[in-house]
């Protein structure tokens, strides 16, 4: 018993350490207190647009688990703390599932198609509109690109719908997209809304992902636009030149690369910087998750108990098999 025990929780220990070696920005996010390695990619898109310069009110679209939420909070409380300008920060996270607390941050479990959680937000900012709008949003993928692709691209209009209710002219909307066959329409949506789209993929986001992220700048819709939570994009009454497309291929979508080569490659494997003489010390998560989807079958399995449920349900086809066999 002593043995299978040693060599289990070697296994485990083994199975971590690649774990931290193989992704160096998850070893990181640990070691730094972030909840989720996704805050480095919101500090990447930051140091390449400067995002948060002049934000003091911000809103985080689908913030579980909460590490964009965590990066506005460490970035523009300190500023709040080191500047003399008066004005306070708010910070509003929105999602569906609920989020552990987080300093300076209003949480709202909402819907983001609902005007109501729009009008949530605006009152939390005392009836000011928001200075800038993040949204890591991703659906469950399947696998299938055109599928992830389309329910994606769903998922980043409900955002910039929402978007449309709440933010200030000239502020900047920044959101997951996935690069496909129909990015360049998305693109010429937004540009509708704002002077400045890019389309730009952070260093710490995967090459064999297919993620980016659409920074949007200077927020100003068309003149006598009405948001409206029915249908986020523009009609043909609206005189936009980009409601007449002649083709998929008429705009060329800017695309930037954010992080300079001596960043680190979020692809490669990296050696765990041990000090001389000291052991591997793994590091848990910051912020366990609140209520995941596979919490039974983790209860189940600590409890030994999903083996035992597995062989009640499964047990006389086991035996028929075992007679046939025999």
């Amino acid at each position: 018993m002593y043995v299978l025990y040693y060599c289990s929780a070697e296994l485990e220990i083994m199975g971590r350490s690649s774990k931290d070696k193989r992704d160096i920005y998850y070893r990181l996010a640990k070691e730094e207190g972030w909840r989720a390695r996704s805050a480095f990619k919101l500090l990447q898109l930051d140091e390449e647009f400067n995002l948060f310069a002049g934000v003091n009110r911000a809103v985080d679209l689908c913030a579980a688990p909460g590490s964009w939420s965590q990066v506005l909070s460490r970035k523009l409380r300190c500023r709040e703390e080191k500047s003399d300008s008066g004005e306070e920060v708010k910070i509003v996270a929105v999602d569906l599932q609920a989020m552990a607390p987080l300093p300076g941050v209003t949480q709202i479990q909402g819907d983001i198609t609902k005007v109501s959680t729009a009008e949530e937000i605006v009152r939390h900012f005392e009836g000011r509109p928001a200075d800038l709008v993040v949204c890591d949003g991703a659906p469950d993928v399947t696998g299938l690109h055109d599928v992830d692709e389309y329910i994606q691209a769903q998922l980043l209009l409900a955002a910039l719908n929402i978007t449309t209710h709440v933010l200030k002219p000239g502020g900047t909307f920044v959101a997951k997209i996935f690069r496909g066959k129909d990015v360049t329409l998305l693109y010429s949506q937004l540009k509708i809304f704002f002077s400045g789209v890019t389309c730009a993929k952070p260093r710490s986001s995967r090459n064999s992902s297919i993620e980016a992220f659409v920074v949007c700048q200077n927020y100003h819709p068309p003149e006598g636009y009405v948001p409206n939570m029915s249908n986020p994009l523009l009609d043909h009454s609206y005189d936009v030149d980009f409601n007449q497309l002649e083709g998929p291929n008429r705009i060329i979508v800017p695309f930037l690369a954010c992080g300079d080569l001596s960043a680190f490659d979020s692809d490669r494997t990296y050696p765990l910087q041990l000090e001389a003489g000291k052991e591997y010390q793994y590091t848990p998560p910051t912020q366990p998750p609140i209520s995941p989807p596979y919490q039974q079958a983790c209860h189940l399995r600590k409890n030994n108990l999903l083996s035992k449920e597995e062989s009640s349900n499964s047990g006389p086809q086991q035996s028929g098999e075992q007679t046939k066999a025999d």
